[in-house]
């Protein structure tokens, strides 16, 4: 797949100047009614589905790209999605590790290829698919959109909260745990761009230490694995679209992270430092979570945390034998969630934008105060289902995912040749000069269609 770098493109020629519509947003935003200029002083982004000018449009500091996906993958999420392929679907440890490393190989190409358009067209990713799904239509995949950041971000909580519950062994109940998890995921998405790609810094240091020690505490049982039971292709491949659920979950939000880059950027560049950045952490942390749920039945302490607490209690015992300490890398570990459920969180407030665009001009922290609200409850009321509900949600959300992914995909390879230059972006949020979007939903109709006559 070619990525093409147009570097001498016109970019004022295309962009709305900084007292237009699309740029007001700093301003008209900021001082919403006039009641949070405050909020605007200490540095918290307003901007929501508005374009990234090209004066805005300075990060030169690629890097971020790939610690941005870094922090988001590499936590007790992705480890869970490993222990799926032992514990649901059956599959011994090299199975489901050619399964995950296979899948990850080739389903964190498109979310990365998104990522490059960021820096080019300074347009959110769901604002650039209106260019293929119409000003109106692509309230559809951006609706289907916040259904599954939602369901993502409830499966963290409920996780993380589970992980803090099993260090008190019950003292501390998931509801406390989902609720902390949800309030400091809260604050960094809340606070906007810049204190998000900080955190993002940071966020994976203490998690891969954490990981290191219990390989090292738990290793010499992950050397003599229990024989498993041949695999069917049909355990195989239900396993593998989870996997690739999981990552390409990722193609609605990616240019969200990267628009404020420079416009100049090579998009290979973008593209190489985004695509390790998800294949890294997935890859390699869901391996581990298959192989520590490989050995739950030769560690009868392992198999009893499973029971109790779920991945979460996996987790506390293999790092119990260091005490004290193993549970303060617990807390650490039920902590890793909110590097993903921030940036996820933060997208959802640009969705909700798209969704109904007369949503523009509200600040977008605001979105993030009233997700928190929805999302804290609906945490707690699917607690008991972990599993399950994994299951079931990444095994649906692949479908309209890729759906969306080549619809978007097609429109930018064929219909604008690869060529940015191609982007009217003053046509941003003027439905006449957009396309209508109808070939865009016929064909994620068709698909769904032909999806369910396959599988009845």
């Amino acid at each position: 797949m070619a990525i093409q770098d147009h570097q001498e493109i016109d970019v004022e020629k295309h962009i709305p100047p900084k007292d237009s519509a699309s740029s007001k947003s700093s301003s008209d935003q900021g001082n919403f009614g006039g009641k949070f200029e405050r909020v605007v002083k200490w540095g918290v982004e307003t901007r929501g589905i508005h374009p990234v000018s090209l004066e805005e449009r300075t990060d030169p500091h690629l890097w971020k790209a790939f610690f941005i996906w870094l922090s988001a993958n590499c936590n007790i999420l992705s480890f869970s999605a490993g222990t799926l392929g032992p514990l649901i679907f059956g599959l011994g440890f090299r199975d489901s590790a050619l399964v995950i490393a296979g899948f990850n190989l080739l389903c964190c190409h498109l979310p990365a290829y998104f990522s490059t358009f960021g820096p080019k067209l300074g347009l959110r990713q769901m604002v650039q698919a209106r260019y293929s799904w119409g000003y109106y239509l692509v309230a559809l995949p951006a609706a289907f959109n916040l259904v599954t950041m939602m369901g993502f971000m409830i499966l963290n909580c409920i996780l993380g909260g589970e992980t803090l519950s099993s260090v008190s062994e019950g003292r501390l109940s998931w509801n406390v745990g989902i609720v902390v998890i949800a309030l400091i995921s809260l604050f960094v998405s809340f606070c906007g761009y810049r204190v998000l790609n900080w955190y993002e810094r940071v966020a994976w240091i203490p998690v891969l230490i954490v990981f290191i020690i219990a390989l090292g505490l738990g290793g010499r049982h992950l050397s003599d694995l229990p024989p498993a039971e041949p695999a069917n292709a049909r355990h195989v491949l239900s396993f593998a679209s989870t996997i690739a659920g999981f990552v390409i979950s990722w193609c609605p939000l990616s240019s969200d992270f990267t628009a404020y880059m420079r416009p100049d950027t090579p998009s290979w560049k973008v593209y190489l430092w985004s695509y390790f950045g998800l294949l890294l952490p997935v890859t390699l942390v869901q391996i581990v979570g298959a192989a520590f749920a490989s050995s739950l039945t030769a560690v009868p302490e392992w198999e009893a945390g499973y029971e109790s607490y779920g991945v979460g209690g996996i987790v506390h015992s293999v790092l119990s034998p260091v005490n004290g300490f193993g549970d303060f890398l617990t807390v650490l570990m039920a902590l890793s969630v909110t590097a993903n459920v921030a940036p996820t969180l933060y997208s959802f407030t640009i969705n909700c934008q798209v969704v109904v665009p007369l949503l523009g001009y509200v600040p977008r922290y605001m979105f993030s105060v009233l997700a928190t609200g929805v999302l804290i409850p609906l945490s707690i009321v699917g607690k008991t289902r972990f599993y399950l509900n994994l299951v079931n949600f990444l095994g649906l959300i692949g479908y309209w995912v890729c759906i969306f992914g080549a619809v978007v995909l097609l429109e930018h390879l064929v219909i604008r040749r690869g060529d940015f230059r191609n982007y009217d972006l003053l046509a941003w949020d003027q439905p006449k000069k957009l396309p209508t979007g109808i070939s865009a939903v016929v064909s994620l109709v068709g698909a769904c269609g032909l999806i369910w006559a396959v599988s009845a």
